[in-house]
Order: structure tokens, then C-alpha cells, then sequence
């Protein structure tokens, strides 16, 4: 039955599910934190990352099931283009039309040949300039302190919120934050009649905070913020500090974190407004921290081609040291590395391709901490021919020919994840200060300790495997040894009790594969003296093999840690 209006519908009527159950599921997340159930945003968070793909092959499943559709590699060419034309004339009024394009993409590309993956078919370029734009006031709702002074309007927006546990000491809190106002931003208008308040209508939900996200309009221009809300254990909720500098944004919304879980009708206006508030952000790089992981594979696609046409430059092998299980390059203008699994591992990996898949899901899946990376993960991807280096190509045929297929003037990369770009921890050495070398090593033994407070174990700790961003964090990137700390068994290493126990000290003891000894950890990442002696200045405690079966025991105690990503000079001093 080639009925193109029938099959365009119940694309979006999949599209439509996906999306009313995306929402329901973010829905836990405030009856979650005003109940303090840390667990239940955890499991939220990750189960959520499904559902795209549930709902896609749902209607896949429905169209084969209704309709008799060709199911060659070739699809009918003016029926599909009839269907793209019916589906963007149902989008025209559409709350949600760019993740219904994406949506539509999807489908259209598991049942079809990626030759076929063109604007004639899909919705390579978005539609949506041809379509009334939807006002970011549709996401947030205005206050005028001029009525009724500064203090009330903001007793009026938290109450906004409904937030079901009490506060510790709100009018305390209020008095902070105005006080921090005035000290972070001299230069605004503080006055009552001289200010209005613009508030995105749902909080921000990710870990243990719910996040207030604004700004203040004024003569000045416009101020951006952002106010943390905590529990304090059973005594009720209180403002955390308050953020108003465009790079502290930017970490809170960094590549490192978990997403957002966030109820929001109009995405777009959402994206629009917060774009406004931080506008080195990219648009795929919003969507996907407000959970829209698909939407910032398309959005990031669209950039990575408007890049592409916009430069001469080649795709070339990254800088850093050669890894034993993924091949890397990057393009010098776009900051971003794109990893393709090795046809074959080096010595001292012994393990497969599927393991490797599995644990950059579980990454994927899991509270990042702001201490990984995120990855997007695409397939069949097609680069220009002539926008590849002659030694990557060498390079790419030698250890990931079975990735690659030749077809006309491209190349197409079967499988990969693109990875944000930092300069790898071991090459950053390599030039630092002391003083450079003294932050980032305290930062690399706190992004441990991050991690393990969240259940990971990195495996492989050497520092290559670990790279600095621009705001000096040190951030982990490669997941092919990642495992969860409960699995793995600490041990102290075995003292000997004579001169001979010495001598044979390598042979003492038995090592089962989950087996970590501390002890050797800074022995085992680092040859200098220098940066050894740091890092265990700084963190002795991950010398300890007691601090890491703590951790364990923390974790299956459901303890969760309250990791800020602020700086502490920023939250509010409470007395308690």
C-alpha cells in the first residue's frame, strides 16, 4: 500500500510516543529530588538514553507490519519523496519540529541504504527557517521587581517551582543571593524599578541539584545566572551560590557531565535562550546536555558540514601518543577527535571489538561526574575523499580496513565516535610550568577521586589517556578498560619479612585479572619524579588501598557524593 500520507503519519505518531514518554520519564526526576531518592535520577537518567531507540524501531516495526513496503536497499524515489514532503507540512506548527525531523531521519535510514541518505529522502538540512519560529518566551515567564521589590520577586519565583520540601532558612538564602548579585555584577542595575527577571519555567535536574536558570534584563545589558538548589540531609532545601560568569555556565553545562533531565515543550526555545546566555556554546552541544542526544548527532552532522565547506584543510592523525585499540584523527579547525576501533589490538588487551562497544555504552549510560567525556556515536558516516590526509589514509586502510568502504569520491567510515578535542595530559606536561604542572596534577587525582565515587574504575590510568580542556580540568577519554569500581578487587601489596621475601617479591604472590594494588598507582602512570611526588603530595590518599575499598563500600551503601561543578569560592557560606 503506497499511501504516502498514512506512512507519514504514523512516523509521527512513533515520533510522538517517544517524545510523551521521553517526558514522562523526566518527569521522576522532581518527585525524585524533593525526595531526596538519588538513585531513582541515576536510573532515570540512564534509562532514558533507550527510549529513542525503542520508539524508532517500534515504528519501523508498525510501518512493516501495516503497510507493504519495499524492503531492498532501494526505496520507491517518488513515494519517499512525496512522504518528506507530507511529513514537513505536519511539522509546520509543530512544538517539537526539529527532533520530528530527526526522528523522521532515523527511520528512514535504518530501512534504507545510506546511499539514499540525501535531502531528497531526509531531512539533511533542517526545515525549520521555512517555519514560524517558536519565541524562547514560550520556555520562561518574567518578573517585574518593580511591583512588588527586589526580595519578594524572588520569594515569587521559587515558589514558581512548587518545590515540596521546605527551606532550611529562605529568607537567609535570599539575603546571600543578593548580596552576590551585587559583588559579582558592579556594574548592573540593582535597583528594583531597574531590572527584570527572565526564568526558564522548569528547573534543571541532574545529580543531587535542581538548577534555576535566568537572567536579569537591566540598562546594563543582559546577566545571565544560574542558582543551585541542595538538600541539607533531612533538614530541607537551600540556594547553593549563585553563577553568573559565562565560563562557569559552560563547565555546569560541559561535555563531561550527565545530561539534564528538564521538562520542556518548545526544545528549540529552550536551546535559543540558553544559546543567548552562553553563545560559545553549539547547538548540538546544548541539545545534548538537555538529554536530546540524537538531536545533537543531527545538529552536529550539519556543523561538521558547514565546517567541511568552509575550509580547505585536511582530517589528519591526532596528536598524542598512538593508542592500541582506536585510531585517531581530527580536522585542526574543528575541536573535535573522531575514534574508529582497531581491526586488531596491541599486546595487553585482551579483550574484542564487543567489549570495547559495551563499555563506551556504559559510559554513555552513566553519571560522568564532569570527568569524561561524552561520545557521539555515529555509523556509515561518508567523508569526502579529498578531505583526508594521504598518511591518514594510509593510516586508516593499515588499522581499520574492515571500517572503511570506498564508494565514488567518498569514504565511508562503518562505525566511530567523535570525542570533544583536549590536549592529552602527557603532551601537556611536556611544556607546563611548575606551577601548570602543580593544577593539573591535583586535577587528574581529583577526576580519580570523582569517578570512583560514581562506581567507575578508569583501568587504564596512565596519563595519556586523560586530557586538559581549556578551563585547565582534566578530563578522562578512553573507555576501552572502563569497569565499575565494585568489581574490581583492591589489594595491598605483600610486605616482605626477610631479605629473600624481597628478592622474590615479583613472584610471592598470585594477581587475578580484577586485581588493583594502589600502591603502585603513581609508579605505574608516571616515570618522572616530579610529577610523581606531586601527586602524591596532593592525593595520597589514592595510595591507600583502605580510601578505595571505602569508596566501594560507599557505593553499595548507596552513598552518593555532592560533586559541584562550580568553584567552592563560589557557594554560599552557610552556618550550619
Amino acid at each position: 500500500m503506497d499511501n504516502p500520507q498514512l506512512i507519514a503519519n504514523l512516523i509521527l505518531k512513533g515520533f510522538k510516543k517517544h517524545y510523551q514518554l521521553f517526558q514522562e520519564i523526566t518527569a521522576i526526576a522532581p518527585k525524585a529530588f524533593n525526595q531526596a531518592n538519588w538513585l531513582a535520577i541515576q536510573k532515570a537518567s540512564a534509562n532514558r538514553i533507550s527510549y529513542y531507540d525503542d520508539r524508532v524501531n517500534e515504528t519501523i516495526a508498525e510501518l512493516k507490519a501495516r503497510l507493504i513496503l519495499d524492503q531492498s536497499e532501494q526505496p520507491n524515489v517518488q513515494l519517499w519523496r512525496d512522504i518528506r514532503a507530507i511529513y514537513q507540512q505536519l511539522l509546520l506548527f509543530h512544538p517539537q519540529p526539529e527532533l520530528a525531523e530527526s526522528f523522521y531521519n532515523s527511520v528512514f535510514c535504518r530501512l534504507f541504504h545510506y546511499g539514499y541518505f540525501n535531502n531528497d529522502f531526509i531531512f539533511v538540512k533542517s526545515t525549520l527557517s521555512e517555519q514560524p519560529t517558536i519565541p524562547s518566551a514560550a520556555e520562561y515567564r518574567s518578573y517585574f521587581p518593580v511591583v512588588d521589590g527586589l526580595k519578594q520577586t524572588i520569594r515569587d519565583i521559587i515558589k514558581q517551582f512548587n518545590f515540596e520540601v521546605p527551606f532550611v532558612n529562605l529568607e537567609r538564602d535570599i539575603r546571600l543571593l543578593v548580596k552576590a548579585f551585587i559583588k559579582q555584577s558592579p556594574n548592573s542595575h540593582h535597583h528594583a524599578h531597574q531590572m527584570r527577571f527572565d526564568i526558564l519555567k522548569s528547573p534543571f535536574y541532574r545529580n543531587k541539584a535542581a538548577y534555576i536558570v535566568g537572567r536579569v534584563v537591566s540598562k546594563s545589558g543582559i546577566q545571565p545566572f544560574i542558582v543551585p538548589i541542595l538538600h541539607h540531609f533531612n533538614h530541607g532545601l537551600y540556594l547553593d551560590a549563585l553563577i553568573t560568569q559565562s565560563s562557569h555556565m559552560r563547565v555546569i553545562f560541559g561535555f563531561a557531565r550527565a545530561y539534564f533531565m528538564v521538562q520542556t515543550e518548545a526544545p528549540s526555545a529552550i536551546v535559543h535562550f540558553l544559546n543567548q546566555l552562553m553563545p560559545n556554546k553549539t547547538p548540538a552541544e546544548l541539545y545534548s546536555a538537555l538529554g536530546f542526544h540524537k538531536q545533537a548527532k543531527t545538529q552536529f552532522y550539519r556543523e561538521l558540514q558547514h565546517q567541511l565547506n568552509q575550509t580547505k584543510e585536511q582530517f589528519e592523525s591526532a596528536a598524542g601518543t598512538k593508542g592500541m585499540v582506536m585510531t585517531v584523527f581530527t580536522l585542526p579547525s574543528f575541536p573535535y577527535v573522531f575514534k574508529v576501533i582497531k581491526d586488531k589490538f596491541g599486546e595487553g588487551k585482551p579483550f574484542g571489538r564487543d567489549t570495547v562497544l559495551a563499555r563506551y555504552q556504559l559510559v554513555k549510560r552513566h553519571d560522568r561526574v564532569g570527568r569524561m567525556a561524552d561520545t557521539i556515536e555515529y555509523s556509515n558516516v561518508a567523508f569526502p575523499l579529498c578531505t583526508i590526509s594521504d598518511s591518514l589514509l594510509e593510516e586508516l586502510k593499515t588499522t581499520v580496513a574492515s571500517a572503511l568502504e570506498f564508494r565514488d569520491n567518498l569514504l565511508i567510515i562503518k562505525h566511530l565516535y567523535i570525542e570533544r578535542r583536549m590536549t592529552p595530559l602527557n603532551l601537556y606536561l611536556q611544556t607546563a610550568t611548575l606551577e601548570q604542572t602543580r593544577t593539573v596534577m591535583d586535577e587528574y587525582g581529583q577526576a580519580l577521586k570523582e569517578m570512583i565515587s560514581v562506581n567507575i574504575f578508569p583501568g587504564d590510568m596512565l596519563l595519556k589517556n586523560f586530557g586538559v580542556t581549556s578551563h585547565q580540568r582534566v578530563i578522562f577519554y578512553d573507555y576501552d578498560e572502563v569497569q565499575y569500581l565494585t568489581d574490581m578487587n583492591f589489594r595491598a601489596l605483600p610486605k616482605a619479612k626477610n631479605y629473600d621475601d624481597y628478592l622474590m617479591a615479583h613472584s610471592s604472590y598470585s594477581v587475578a585479572p580484577q586485581d588493583v594494588f594502589p600502591e603502585q598507582l603513581t609508579t605505574f602512570v608516571t616515570t618522572n619524579a616530579t610529577v610523581r611526588n606531586l601527586l602524591e603530595q596532593l592525593h595520597p590518599q589514592l595510595l591507600d588501598v583502605d580510601y578505595w575499598q571505602q569508596a566501594q563500600r560507599n557505593i553499595k551503601a548507596n552513598k552518593f557524593a555532592n560533586i559541584c561543578p562550580y568553584p567552592k569560592a563560589l557557594r554560599f557560606k552557610n552556618d550550619w
